[in-house]
């Protein structure tokens, strides 16, 4: 086994495997760019290096950098994680060549299975059905689409994570998702080469983990259904699927290994399906999307079930060791659901957010069944440069139902403040019948959003438990609250359906309610948990909230199209003297790797376009003028 392991990566993934690398005793050096320098992963290493530079391409996404680290503090193997550089070859053969292990795949395989293009090819010439579609440039596309059933989904050939993928349902509208979709793909992976597939109605996605050793074995590790997701990112993953049954969950991991064993795959990986509605005869049909040659976010789910550690079977795998179990060894128990804590806005289209982390972390103590990997903590800065994953939740239980109890009464335990996340999202998910019978498909979350975020508000009887409990809360001496009048502020909430968001913030008031026994429990001297319905909710109070700035009119603000975020400009869509109308794309911004589309608001004439590609901006700042 190794010595000493180089970490190159940042937040949760960095955190998850510096605890396995010290549970092993393996001394764990951290790469970090600068605005990570002070971060839980770095606290927790055993040594940090600081990567020269400020940005991803400079730091994370820099293979003469990282391998440097490594060779600079005598580490014999480095550790990807997922994202970033975890799928490229040119990482892993900078490694081979500074004589440092990479702890995945060999750079062959890489190279097979990071073009999405030739990953379907392979998976063909290996017996698993593949969706229709085309390859070639974007002449060549346009072109072959027309032997294509519409809608369709361009995706891009290189790096995954939803990044580079856009849904078109007309002919008219496939230049453009090219076009964007290259551009985005460009700026995450450095590869803007896209390829197009029709799109597969009413699909799951199901995907199969598997590993395998230099000695000839190879393993699955069960299945995870990955449906729940909005821009094609998954929000929520489960294990087993719901929609998965003995004879199609054999089906899914025999294809899997059929296409690993093509390609000679090593250490461990995600081999991803779509997984139609039932047919006539019942069956649902399954098809080959991609391999993620690395590490999946959502490999916790498969570790509280089979209780692996898979951090560490891959490390002992890039030793050069043999698995310790055989595929009949393997054990499966109950069912587990992770949830992922986003930096996004799910009120404000799911923008991501950056600021300062004021609160993330349990308000309880955790049951056994929970889990929760993080990679930041109260008091950290979460930057606008890199990827917007706070962390995740992960709950166990004996079947779906105990597991879904369980996430009610975790979610409802977890305090983020400061800035706006999916967490209410996700409590809101929990009261949606689809979510709770299993019955949704990769674009079910996308159709109901309005629905669903709608379910997230807390019910009038939690705010009366709430109201009644409020005289004894505040009286108590050690109540920070004492010296203020006091408001529930919806922008500090936690767990509940304005969750970050910006809105006004209501004064208490007296309500009339039946009587509730002692609903509320306080935890600390900021939360209160109120037990209603059956159902728990968390309450932050805060001090009230500054009187808002003046604006200008409503006719003067209409005239600016301003930045809903932070971010990069990448496409600028308006010049001087051009007409729009509300609807009109101004501008397109980058912000945590994702493209955000900026449109008028008002009718008029652009009188002034203030940025230009390149440029970075904050939210707010004014991108065009019209008059």
């Amino acid at each position: 086994m190794f010595r000493s392991v180089l970490v190159a990566n940042r937040g949760e993934i960095a955190v998850r495997i510096i605890r396995t690398l010290r549970y092993l005793g393996i001394r764990a050096v951290l790469a970090a760019a600068w605005p990570d320098r002070a971060s839980l992963a770095a606290e927790l290493a055993d040594e940090v290096v600081i990567l020269p530079g400020s940005s991803a391409a400079e730091t994370y996404l820099s293979a003469s950098a990282l391998v440097e680290a490594a060779r600079l503090t005598g580490c014999e193997a480095l550790h990807p994680g997922y994202g970033f550089l975890s799928e490229a070859p040119a990482l892993a053969e900078a490694c081979a060549a500074a004589g440092v292990v990479f702890v995945g795949p060999p750079p062959s395989v890489l190279r097979a299975l990071g073009d999405k293009a030739e990953a379907r090819r392979i998976a063909r010439q290996a017996g698993v059905p593949v969706v229709p579609g085309a390859e070639g440039d974007a002449e060549a596309l346009l072109a072959q689409a027309a032997a294509l059933r519409f809608p369709l989904m361009v995706k891009a050939r290189g790096g995954g994570g939803g990044r580079g993928m856009r849904a078109v349902h007309s002919p008219a509208e496939l230049a453009e998702a090219l076009s964007s979709a290259a551009r985005e793909a460009g700026a995450a992976f450095g590869d803007g080469r896209v390829f197009v597939e029709e799109l597969v109605p009413s699909a799951r996605h199901v995907e199969v983990q598997i590993i395998a050793d230099a000695h000839g074995a190879m393993l699955h590790l069960g299945e995870r259904d990955c449906s729940l997701q909005r821009r094609h990112q998954k929000l929520v993953e489960e294990s087993p699927s719901p929609a998965v049954d003995e004879e199609l969950r054999t089906a899914l991991a025999e294809a899997a290994l059929r296409v690993a064993a093509a390609v000679g795959y090593r250490n461990a990986g995600t081999v991803e399906f779509l997984v139609g509605p039932p047919g006539a005869d019942g069956r649902r049909p399954f098809y080959f999307l991609e391999v993620n040659p690395r590490l999946q976010v959502e490999h916790p789910i498969t570790e509280a079930r089979t209780g692996l550690d898979l951090v560490e079977l891959q490390l002992r795998v890039a030793a050069g060791e043999p698995l310790p179990l055989r595929q009949e060894d393997l054990r499966f128990t109950g069912h587990a659901i992770e949830f992922r804590i986003n930096a996004e806005d799910p009120f404000r289209g799911f923008q991501p957010a950056a600021g300062l982390l004021e609160r993330f972390g349990w308000v309880a103590a955790p049951e056994p069944a929970w889990r929760l990997d993080a990679g930041y903590r109260d008091g950290d800065r979460v930057p606008a440069a890199f990827d917007s994953l706070l962390g995740k939740v992960i709950v166990w239980g004996a079947d779906r139902v105990e597991a879904l109890e369980a996430a009610g009464r975790a979610l409802a335990r977890l305090a983020v403040a400061g800035v706006p996340t999916t967490l209410p999202l996700h409590r809101a998910l929990l009261q949606t019948e689809e979510f709770r019978s299993g019955n949704v498909t990769t674009g079910w979350l996308e159709a109901s959003i309005d629905g669903v975020l709608a379910l997230a508000g807390a019910p009038e009887a939690a705010w009366e438990a709430l109201q009644q409990a409020l005289p004894s809360i505040l009286a108590e001496p050690s109540s920070p609250w004492t010296a203020f009048p006091f408001w529930f502020g919806a922008g500090e909430t936690v767990a509940w359906a304005d969750d970050g968001v910006e809105v006004r913030a209501l004064p208490l008031r007296p309500r009339r309610g039946t009587p509730l026994r002692d609903p509320a429990h306080r935890l600390d001297s900021e939360h209160v948990l109120v037990n209603v319905l059956g159902s728990e909710w968390l309450f932050r109070l805060v001090p009230p909230p500054p009187l808002p700035r003046r604006q200008g009119d409503a006719a003067a603000a209409a005239t600016a199209v301003v930045a809903p975020l932070a971010g990069r400009v990448v496409h600028v869509a308006v010049r001087e003297g051009d007409p729009v109308a509300p609807g009109v794309l101004v501008a397109v911004l980058e912000a945590m790797k994702m493209e955000h589309r900026v449109f008028a608001t008002a009718e008029g004439t652009v009188r002034e376009v203030h940025v230009r590609p390149g440029d970075t901006v904050r939210e707010g700042d004014l991108l065009a003028t019209l008059e």
